[in-house]
This record gives C-alpha cells, structure tokens and sequence, in this order.
C-alpha cells in the first residue's frame, strides 16, 4: 500500500504544472523541508534580481533621479495585486506601510463614514494585532470593542454573527482565513450581514492573499489590508496591501496626513489636500528597496496564477490530511482545521499536547520546518510555487516518526 501511495506522489509531481517554478526560487544550503509559507515566502531568483537592479542600476547611477519612477512603485504594485488576486479594478490598491499600520488607517477611515456609531467588533480569535488596534482605537476615540466568541477550528458563521450585530456597530474588522486554524471565511456573506445594519466591513487578508481567490469588489468588500511577505514572497518586511472601495474615496478621511499623500506633494503647501483616490492612504516615503524586491517576487505568483496555485493547494492539503489520518491521529493528534477544501485556506494546523516540543524536534532531526502557535498546534503550510507532493509526504512521515518516540 505505501508503494502505490509513494508511486501516485511521483504521479502527481510528475504532472505538475507548477513543478518548474521551483527552480526559481533560492535553494537554501542546508535542504531544508520548508513548510512554513503562511509565516514567510521563501527567496525568488526574480525578487533578488530586482533588489540588485534597484541597487547597482537604479540607486547607483540614476540617484535622486529615481524618485521620477520611484514614487509611483506604491500605486503601480498596488493595481497589479488589485487584478491578479483581489479581485479590484484600477486605482483601489496601493503597497505602502505595514498590515499594522495600514489596518489602523481603514479603521479610522471607516469610522469617519459612520460618525454616530460606538461599536468596533472584532473575532476574539482573530490575529493579535488586528485585536490590539481596534482596542487602542476604542481606548483613544472613547468607544465599545466587542470580542465576537467564535470556534476557533470554523470559518465564522452567521450564528456567530448574530448577538453581536447591531445599529450601533460601526465597523467589523475579520480575517478571511483565520491564522490558527486555516478556516475561510465567506467575505460576500460576511459583507451582507455587516451592511445589513449599517456597519462597514475591514477584512484582513494576510492569510488568503496568494493562497486563496480573492473578489473584493464582487463581495462588496468595503476596506482591506493583508501583508505580502507570505505566499507573495516579499520578503520580511514586505510592505503591505491597502484596499479601499471606489465608491467611498471622495467621503472618508485618513487619519495620517503625510506628504506622499497630499495632492502635489512637492508643493510644500501650507495647508495639507489629500490627493485624490486610494492614493489618499500613503504616508511617507516608500522602502524602495522592498518595493523592487515584492515588484519581482510577483512575477512569479502572476505568471503561476492564482487559481493553479489553489488547485494545486487543495490537492497538497488533502494530501496531507490523507495522511493525517492514517499516520497522525492515531498518535494524539487533532485536526484544528475544517477537512472540506473550501472552508480552508492554504495550511492545516494539527492540535497535540506536545506541539512545541514536536515541532522544535521536526526540525532538529529532519530539518522539516513548521511553526508552533499557542494554543498546542502545529501549522503544517506547503507553498505551491516551491514544494513539491514529495516534500508533503516527507512532512507529514517525519511528524509521525518524531511522535512515534
């Protein structure tokens, strides 16, 4: 039996269309398993081609003179994640700041759409950061937060939903896919139940962005910020995505007022005029160097497009729950993520009482690279741009072997 599992593996490698865009990306010294893409994208050979040409060429000859394409990198990077994996048409999208920063941006702007509501809801189980702003925000604009109790293994759902939804409600800020479990969340359903009182939609889409389609303007998604540092390879740091609805450019007020973001910023007017259109959410001067790095980075992604990288997700992490089943339950493992593909985003996590140990072990006796995250899980995320249904198996045999003793 393990003989037809391992020749149906070379099977589906074989037949991967995604295979070749192994090769470009960085190979590490050391053969590292790594299946840890949710947390950091690994280095592409068009990323770091791009750094060294915003160095040697532009950086160095062009100096100050850069500034003339420069300054457009922010709106330019913007569109094309927009297209390729929001689902957003032109001049919504802008790269710039970070998921933290940009997450406190649309929340302030949403709530000047919504002056009279004191209500910010959040999933109490949703990424700290995204719970920590909101607190500040309540704490400072003398407001109610309101923690929404949620499985933490489900996609939220329209029960969850239901207490907690008011006229009162000003905002929701939710991730798509939550970052412990995987689940994914319906952001057009979510939308729906978060208009239907009134109240503006925030989605985070760090988790999803690359792994998942995305439709912002379909769902009527109303903001959203997601990092691009995961499985659109940026690099650490990567600044992140900023969306915001077209409809609302010309009522909302952004809260940070800096000079990249005023109409004619080398006016040096007395007075600040937010320029127009999404380009209203920049602050300050961009990380070129990172921008270059991402612009390269989404070569790859763009040219694989997203729905072979989710087909070939939804096969990987069936795999792996295959696997699971047979190797991994037995041993005290629970699954803490939905088993039906579409309720997931691109990792599975695995509950067991000895989770850190095991996946510090993982590493050290099989150099096969996982994350830990409290409370007793395991993130098990393939990449499909850079790991193979091989690497999957090995993954998942090496957990059970470490479990085993």
């Amino acid at each position: 039996m393990e003989t037809e599992l391992l020749r149906r593996i070379d099977q589906l490698d074989q037949a991967d269309p995604l295979a070749p865009f192994r090769e470009r990306f960085v190979s590490d010294e050391n053969g590292i398993n790594y299946l840890d893409g949710n947390s950091l994208g690994r280095l592409s050979h068009d990323a770091r081609a791009a750094i060294l040409a915003a160095i040697d060429d532009e950086w160095a000859n062009e100096l100050i003179r850069g500034w003339e394409h420069w300054t457009e990198l922010s709106s330019e990077l913007g569109d094309v994640v927009g297209s390729a994996l929001l689902g957003a048409g032109a001049g919504q999208v802008v790269i710039s700041d970070s998921t933290s920063v940009n997450l406190y941006k649309t929340i302030r702007a949403a709530l000047s759409l919504v002056p009279d509501r004191r209500v910010l809801l959040v999933d109490a189980n949703d990424f700290p950061t995204d719970r920590y702003i909101l607190e500040g925000v309540a704490a400072a604009c003398n407001l109610e937060l309101r923690l929404m109790a949620t499985s933490m293994d489900e996609p939220v759902s329209v029960d969850d939903f239901a207490p907690y939804l008011d006229d009162d409600v000003a905002l929701v800020v939710l991730s798509q896919v939550n970052y412990r479990s995987g689940a994914l969340n319906d952001l057009a359903r979510i939308a729906y139940l978060v208009h239907s009182v009134g109240a503006m939609l925030v989605a985070d889409l760090s988790h999803s962005v690359g792994a998942v389609p995305i439709t912002l303007d379909e769902d009527d998604v109303d903001f959203a910020v997601g990092c691009t540092y995961k499985y659109l390879n940026g690099g650490p740091g990567s600044p992140a995505l900023l969306y915001a609805r077209e409809r609302l450019h010309s009522e909302l007020t952004q809260p940070i007022w800096g000079w990249f973001s005023a109409t004619d910023q080398f006016l040096m007017g007395p007075r600040y005029e937010p320029a127009p259109g999404v380009t209203q959410f920049l602050v300050g001067t961009p990380p070129v160097l990172q921008l270059a790095a991402l612009k390269g980075a989404l070569n790859v992604v763009c040219e694989a497009g997203i729905e072979r990288l989710r087909t070939k997700s939804i096969a990987q992490t069936a795999l792996a729950l295959e696997l699971f089943d047979d190797h991994l339950m037995a041993r005290g493992f629970r699954l803490a993520s939905p088993r039906e593909s579409s309720l997931r985003g691109g990792h599975l996590t695995f509950e067991h009482p000895d989770a850190l140990a095991l996946s510090s072990s993982l590493f050290a006796d099989h150099q096969v690279l996982v994350d830990y995250r409290v409370p007793n899980r395991i993130r098990f995320a393939p990449s499909p741009l850079y790991t193979s249904f091989a690497q999957v198996y090995d993954g998942i045999m090496a957990l059970a072997a470490v479990a085993a003793r």
